[in-house]
């Protein structure tokens, strides 16, 4: 259950700080009908785990096979996490809803497909960040770690989809604010637990 957990409150605060994918679930549930709402947060939840998993079991496998390259990508993974923290603590993102959402479903799912899989950013963040967390976790565990990012994307996706249809007009800049900064929070923390990994690897 613990690893689970670890999977769960890191997938939260991973995918939870408003970037491209946020912002057009955002604008769908603030703008559509409640079954276009879901099926939305349902396509996008379908490439974030498939992202996320690509990068866990890839990235994470190949690790395992050197320990150089382990160590690196620990090092690399730790400091990327750490700016990805600071970053969302000194962001000041608003609310845009200029983003066209009232599409077609097959817009839908390559628009989806894109802001996920043709995101430079998130390939890198979520490569370096979820390999290098594949490397430290028990061969046993690493399932349950995974299972719990994937269930953080559901609940996220979904559980915002339901909030903003319900109360739309009290979703404020305010409010993304105190969502980045938890984030950023918990983020920073995992980064340097990940620095602490690469140093009792270096010692070892």
């Amino acid at each position: 259950m613990t690893f689970f957990l670890q999977g769960l409150t890191m997938g939260l605060a991973y995918v939870a700080p408003i970037g491209l994918q946020n912002l057009f679930v955002i604008n769908t549930a603030l703008t559509q009908k409640k079954s276009r709402v879901y099926l939305t947060a349902l396509i996008v939840v379908f490439f974030d785990v498939s992202l996320a998993l690509a990068c866990f079991f890839g990235v994470g496998a190949i690790m395992q096979a050197s320990d150089i390259l382990q160590m690196v990508i620990l090092l690399a993974g730790s400091l990327i996490v750490i700016w990805i923290g600071i970053g969302l603590l000194r962001a000041h993102d608003t609310m845009d809803t200029s983003t066209k959402v009232d599409v077609p479903i097959l817009k839908v799912i390559s628009t989806a497909c894109v802001v996920t899989w043709f995101n430079p950013q998130a390939l890198i963040d979520g490569s370096m960040m979820l390999g290098a967390f594949h490397a430290t976790l028990p061969a046993d565990q690493s399932t349950k770690f995974i299972i719990g990012v994937a269930c953080a994307s559901c609940c996220w996706f979904f559980g915002i989809s339901t909030i903003l249809s319900l109360f739309s007009a009290r979703f404020t800049d305010k409010i993304l604010r105190v969502i980045n900064v938890v984030c950023g929070c918990v983020i920073i923390f995992y980064g340097i637990k990940l620095f602490v990994n690469f140093v009792q690897l270096l010692m070892a």
